[in-house]
């Protein structure tokens, strides 16, 4: 097995190099497994992104919205059956396009949630600039939650801090920190100040893979980040995104949940996991990495998959898992265990379609690669 190799974020993180992109936020990184220079934190790095504009609304006001503002993604949630619910957006000239399928992500909440988490249903859908939307929901749909969330046309606002830089590695990964991305650390409070969803630390115990279950080839996919952040946070009430990590089809790896400053993301300095949102029931100690795609419709682009195959690695070795064993998971909160493998699909906890068909089916040679990685010599 390689050798452990932990950065420290508050000590060493990669330098992005350029200054942010006016129009997205976003800032030119290195490819994933490009070398770049070590450098110190630096001190005064700011990155400046859109300012996320939304308009929730809850019950039947949620079922037709307008905003006055381009709505660029509509964020659903509901609690009831996942399939017959339907989208049609309304142009700014006032015309209703067509009736659209939604389509759910899988279900998800925080530990302890009441209700069947099978049954908790939310779907993050492009608008491209829309006036507003109308939603069909199926019969016996309750909790009915939605959201015109724009992340593209704001006004521009600095989103990092002084001490915060935009991209930063684990072992040979390098990822886009929250800050990099456009994170509005402000969601995660509410409106007296204290934090909607505290941090809670565990030991890892498994990884558990998902697909965002949205578009292929995503123009913007820090802009749609910053919208699952606002409908995970928000319209969902989870106070954070719900993965960990999330990898786009270009292979750029981004911190997911919030775990302080110390440590590699998802984690505090003793190592010990944050709990997250991503298999409601189960999350305390289970690692949740995403991909932005559909894998339904196709599998994740040759990118997207590597990235995969190494986070998976680094974060195996980081633990010493061992990739391709099967484990008994031992929920800390409440002492539930469940056989599973050390990487593992949603579905495999809950009746789901996620991780999507044909990365589901990838599972084993995913699990046989990310054990290859962990031969390879250490950069």
């Amino acid at each position: 097995m390689r050798k452990k190799l932990l950065l420290n974020r508050r000590a060493v993180l990669m330098a992005a190099g350029a200054a942010a992109g006016v129009a997205t936020g976003l800032v030119a990184v290195p490819a994933i497994g490009a070398t770049a220079p070590a450098t110190t934190t630096p001190g005064a790095r700011t990155v400046r992104v859109p300012r996320t504009r939304a308009k929730s609304a809850t019950g039947a006001a949620a079922r037709t919205v307008q905003a006055e503002f381009p709505v660029e993604h509509v964020g659903v949630s509901w609690t009831g059956p996942k399939r017959g619910a339907s989208i049609r957006l309304i142009g700014q000239d006032g015309s209703r396009g067509a009736w659209t399928a939604l389509q759910p992500v899988c279900g998800a909440g925080a530990d302890g949630d009441a209700g069947d988490p099978a049954k908790s249903v939310s779907a993050l859908v492009p608008a491209g600039g829309a006036a507003g939307y109308e939603l069909r929901l199926p019969d016996g749909a309750t909790d009915v939650r939605s959201t015109a969330i724009d992340t593209v046309n704001g006004p521009s606002v600095k989103a990092a801090t002084a001490t915060a830089a935009t991209v930063g590695r684990i072992a040979d990964v390098e990822y886009i920190t929250r800050a990099g991305w456009g994170a509005d650390e402000s969601l995660r409070f509410k409106a007296d100040g204290t934090e909607n969803s505290p941090q809670a630390y565990y030991p890892a115990q498994v990884m558990t893979v998902h697909h965002t279950a949205g578009v292929n080839g995503d123009p913007d996919p820090a802009a749609t980040i910053r919208s699952y952040y606002y409908l995970h946070a928000i319209t969902n009430d989870w106070g954070d995104i719900g993965y960990h990590y999330l990898i786009d089809e270009a292979g750029l790896v981004y911190e997911g949940r919030y775990s302080g400053t110390d440590g590699i993301p998802a984690h505090d300095a003793s190592g010990k996991m944050v709990t997250a949102f991503h298999t409601s029931g189960n999350n305390s100690g289970n690692l949740g990495i995403a991909l932005l795609c559909n894998s339904n419709e196709q599998p994740p682009t040759a990118a997207a998959r590597q990235s995969l195959v190494r986070l998976l690695g680094a974060l195996s070795s980081y633990h010493d898992f061992a990739p391709e064993a099967a484990v008994t998971f031992v929920n800390p909160v409440n002492g539930v265990s469940k056989n599973v493998q050390t990487i593992n699909g949603h579905r495999d906890w809950l009746a789901t379609d996620c991780p999507g068909t044909t990365l589901y089916g990838d599972l084993p040679a995913l699990r046989k690669d990310a054990a290859a990685e962990l031969s390879q010599p250490q950069a």
